[in-house]
């Protein structure tokens, strides 16, 4: 897939690999904000689930949701 959303994925899926630590909403939109993009929540939130679907975040908090990046070394 190309275009702009393939294009947010990569952009946060890069910065969780670089950053690490713990992401939510919050700290994906501004992440994607300083990428250029202009983010939408609920896309944003549905980047981090597949992100966890994926392994590389695991979810830490239910209400609200928070994620912690999976160490990749």
């Amino acid at each position: 897939m190309t275009g702009p959303d393939s294009s947010q994925r990569a952009d946060l899926e890069k910065a969780v690999r670089t950053y690490g630590g713990h992401w939510d909403t919050e700290r994906g939109l501004r992440t994607l904000r300083d990428a250029g993009h202009d983010p939408q929540d609920k896309h944003t939130r549905q980047i981090l689930r597949d992100l966890a679907s994926e392994g590389l975040l695991v979810k830490v908090e239910d209400r609200p949701v928070r994620y912690s990046a999976v160490r990749t070394d």
